[in-house]
């Protein structure tokens, strides 16, 4: 894998993916390789490192990729009755671009 997964595969086009909520700035889609049954993806499509890395600049597009979480786990907790927010840093962190997990289930693997 790329050190920036999405930008490099997912904003590229080079990967198709499933898109749930789209904006001009954020896209929420399906896990390429999920690791729960619901597995849904939330990135700015501005390249940001992680959220360690977020500037006061920032803060507008903070706001509406948290609002774009809130749909997706509001839509997931609807259907299933509870979900998971999370965002990893550091080397829990495969691909360096800020992302957020929406996910619901055990794990698959």
């Amino acid at each position: 894998m790329t050190e920036d997964f999405y930008c490099d595969e997912v904003l590229s086009g080079k990967i198709e993916v499933r898109k749930v909520i789209e904006t001009d700035n954020v896209l929420a889609n399906h896990h390429t390789r999920p690791f729960y049954p619901v597995h849904i993806v939330a990135i700015p499509k501005r390249h940001i490192s992680s959220l360690i890395t977020l500037q006061d600049s920032d803060n507008d597009l903070l706001l509406e990729l948290i609002g774009v979480i809130k749909q997706v786990a509001a839509q997931v907790t609807g259907e299933y009755g509870a979900c998971r927010v999370s965002t990893n840093l550091g080397n829990y962190q495969d691909s360096k671009h800020l992302h957020w997990h929406i996910s619901y289930g055990e794990p698959l693997r």
